[in-house]
């Protein structure tokens, strides 16, 4: 396991040239918000990924930066970058560290840079139904301030109480309860600005729609900070809804609800949120709600106008009974949305020991019944002697398709922790493979950070050189968050 190294152990570090670097940077931003105390650096490596919540668990230490810093505004990130690219130390931003792919672990040591003091709402122009924000922003606090006025950010991710801020959303391509209806945070932003090396603005057009060129906006959007730091977003917003109503059904088996969900999404209606379970994560749901559950549950919440809610609501519940599904009322979808980040608290949420991993992909239609049943297959069948389960749910739902949103388990990680670290690749190795295999992505939307780094050289084949390419363009010395997406160490 050579990438986690004991801060300050790196080979090639120096000790010297750290301090010029923290005293550099606190010509920037001030000396009381840069820090190298090891306690500091190793809360900034930490996110919520198995890899980093298993160290902890260990007490072994994260592979951390050399020096925190924590910038207050656009000129002030521009700075940190010249000082970086100066030195050639490798930068990695940092929001609220709810990611789960190690993301903000430094495998090669340089500056931790916490966005977190650039919080500020800079706009709402409620004549577009835009706003414009700092990237560093805590996504429930902005979501509050919206709701205050009667508006929303319609992106409730389930780390929306876990620290998830705006930046967060846009740089591993989030999706949030709603986004069945509301699209993807990718699909809600409008224009970014970022720095790049070694200290350049880049500010992207006012619209993502145009026919003006290339679309820097996508490429900027789903990089993890290897390109640059996003510092502040424009993002779309919606009134809150009139209504919402709320239905719930029961299929003998988990291929009548997809096919259920498909048959309303090519009707072209668009339920806010539409989860199905298959019967392993019912009764897991069960379990976490306090209710008996069994089947396959299907839950849908549409919003918006009540009439047209009502004209929704009675269209899906004619479709789901045609499909099969038995109707069970609003009482349990309701009963879910008021509870849904229960799943996602302390002592709910798998923890270390257990070896988990979240594998969410995204496919067509078409594809996802095969696709569903080779990860199911190769999970409990090729890891069967370590006792591991696999549920599944399909909560974001396009026009042409679904992702699932699923889970391996195995209660117990080896003792030695070079062994536990390798069974969980080993799973994930077999869970990506089986996506590639049947026409999904390495992820849907988490992101790839360090964990799936990997497999995008296979996701992409000889299309990956391109992207190489392209952030070679933007960072030439690839000190921007080296080691993730695949990209590999600094230079």
């Amino acid at each position: 396991m050579t990438p986690l190294l004991p801060p300050h152990s790196r080979p090639g570090s120096d000790p010297f040239r750290e301090a010029l670097v923290a005293r550099e940077l606190a010509s920037v931003v001030g000396p009381e918000h840069v820090s190298t105390d090891p306690a500091d650096l190793q809360a900034q490596a930490a996110d919520w990924s198995w890899m980093s919540q298993y160290l902890r668990y260990k007490d072994l230490p994260l592979p951390a930066a050399d020096v925190l810093v924590r910038p207050a505004s656009t000129e002030e990130v521009v700075g940190v970058l010249r000082v970086a690219s100066a030195h050639r130390v490798p930068v990695v931003p940092r929001g609220g560290g709810s990611g789960t792919q190690g993301g903000t672990f430094a495998l090669y040591g340089g500056i931790a840079l916490d966005l977190t003091r650039m919080n500020a709402i800079l706009d709402v122009d409620e004549q577009s139904m835009v706003m414009t924000a700092q990237a560093g922003i805590d996504g429930a606090e902005l979501e509050k301030e919206l709701n205050s006025q009667g508006l929303t950010l319609p992106h409730y991710p389930g780390s929306l109480y876990s620290g998830a801020t705006l930046g967060g959303y846009l740089a591993a391509r989030g999706s949030g309860v709603v986004s069945t209806k509301y699209g993807k945070a990718e699909d809600m932003v409008l224009q970014v600005e970022a720095v790049t090396p070694p200290g350049r603005v880049l500010t992207t057009l006012p619209v993502p729609s145009h026919a003006s060129g290339p679309d820097l906006l996508g490429l900027l959007v789903g990089s993890e900070g290897t390109l640059g730091v996003i510092t502040k977003a424009t993002m779309r917003i919606e009134r809150l809804p009139e209504e919402r109503r709320f239905l719930s059904f029961r299929f003998d088996d988990v291929l009548a609800g997809l096919e259920a969900g498909r048959r309303i999404m090519t009707a072209r209606w668009r339920p806010a949120v539409m989860r199905l379970y298959d019967a392993a994560d019912t009764a897991h749901l069960g379990r976490i709600l306090d209710l008996e559950l069994d089947g396959s549950l299907l839950l849908v919440m549409c919003d918006g106008d009540p009439e047209l809610v009502a004209v929704e609501s009675r269209a899906i519940e004619r479709i789901c009974t045609d499909a099969g599904g038995t109707s069970l009322g609003p009482a349990l979808c309701e009963h879910w949305w008021e509870h849904k980040y229960e799943p996602f608290r302390v002592g709910k949420a798998p923890a270390p020991p257990m070896v988990f991993g979240t594998t969410d992909t995204v496919c067509r239609f078409a594809d996802m019944p095969a696709l569903y049943a080779a990860k199911r297959a190769v999970i409990t069948e090729q890891f069967a002697h370590l006792g591991a389960r696999y549920t599944a749910h399909f909560s974001h739902w396009f026009p042409w398709g679904v992702m699932v949103y699923d889970r391996f388990y195995v209660d117990e990680a080896p003792d030695d922790p070079a062994e536990a670290l390798a069974l969980h690749d080993r799973l994930w190795d077999a869970a990506v493979a089986a996506s590639l295999a049947h026409g999904g992505v390495v992820n849907e939307h988490h992101g790839v950070g360090v964990k799936l780094g990997r497999f995008l050289r296979d996701q992409y084949g000889d299309a990956f050189r391109l992207l190489a390419d392209v952030r070679r363009a933007f960072d030439p010395d690839g000190i921007m968050n080296p080691g993730k997406l695949g990209f590999g160490p600094p230079g």
